[in-house]
């Protein structure tokens, strides 16, 4: 994979996407995207992306095709619809989905890309938006070992922790484990808050003692500071999060695992979409905490 030889496609430029995609045009890759929303290519297409109107023309003019979109519904219909992703394919073609799905709908993706000689990846991220700017993100990836290992050169643009799991859905499982932990890790970090905002502490320097402990976690780092400063813009959308949960507990139930921590974070976030925050960032959940609290924390913090 060079950018001499190689032309990317890139479906879905929004929070994700937009960043993860500009780090391979500015490697030199020649790009064709496409995005539902028209107005969120500008920034790619100043880079000199080329914008087209549907997923097929995107795979029509590129030898890897990276989707990156919001629900199971939407990857099925970029990839696998009448003017999905495969549908203007080519044999040789790798696409990656980076989006967080179902485990079992990026089996039946790799079984259909399979059967007209097309390689597919799961390959969903975390790191949020951060991550995405920085090129930092960690990558979890299931498919053909030879198909993950040609595009790696790719994935390092993006990302720092690239780490291939299994074959098709594998990657999809793993995302499952890591928002799992994420769910409870949360809970957590949005009552620590509150507890330091009751008895009165400062909160910053509160942060600065337990960040570098055994507390410490990505969340407490990097979505704390935003709770307290009244940063609610998302990183990653509260109904995004909603999505991922559901996906996880459908599989445990599947298996007949029980999650109870998960299954409150669920709850927890549905109080949080329901009080209006649904298209904001994961961190919101301490309004809905600190309303359970009687605690108006957006007066306070801002």
């Amino acid at each position: 994979m060079t950018p001499e030889k190689t032309r990317i496609g890139w479906i879905g430029t929004g929070v994700m996407g937009n960043s993860m995609c500009g780090h391979l045009i500015k490697a030199g890759y020649q790009a064709t995207i496409y995005n539902r929303t028209s107005e969120k290519t500008r920034t790619l297409q100043e880079l000199g992306a080329t914008v087209v109107s549907s997923p097929k023309e995107v795979a029509q003019q590129s030898e890897v095709v990276f989707t990156i979109v919001g629900f199971p519904r939407d990857v099925r219909s970029v990839i696998l619809g009448e003017d999905g992703v495969l549908a203007g394919s080519h044999e040789g073609m790798v696409v990656v989905d980076m989006t967080t799905s179902e485990p079992s709908l990026a089996v039946e993706i790799a079984k259909a890309a399979g059967a007209i000689g097309v390689q597919s990846i799961d390959a969903p991220v975390s790191g949020g938006d951060t991550g995405a700017k920085n090129a930092a993100l960690s990558i979890m990836i299931g498919g053909d070992a030879s198909a993950v290992e040609s595009i790696r050169p790719l994935f390092e643009l993006m990302g720092k922790t690239i780490v291939r799991q299994g074959g098709p859905g594998a990657g999809q499982h793993t995302k499952m484990v890591n928002q799992t932990l994420i769910a409870s890790g949360m809970i957590a970090v949005c009552e620590g808050l509150l507890y330091a905002h009751k008895v009165g502490l400062d909160i910053p320097t509160v942060l600065e003692s337990v960040a570098s402990g055994a507390a410490g976690s990505w969340s407490l780092s990097n979505l704390a500071p935003r709770m307290i400063n009244g940063d609610f813009d998302p990183g990653f959308f509260v109904e995004h999060f909603l999505k991922d949960m559901k996906i996880a507990l459908d599989e445990a139930s599947r298996m007949n695992l029980a999650l109870p921590g998960l299954a409150l974070g669920y709850q927890l976030y549905n109080a949080v979409a329901g009080q209006g925050h649904h298209r904001d960032g994961t961190q919101a959940l301490i309004l809905a905490l600190s309303q359970l609290n009687g605690i108006d924390w957006q007066s306070q913090y801002s």
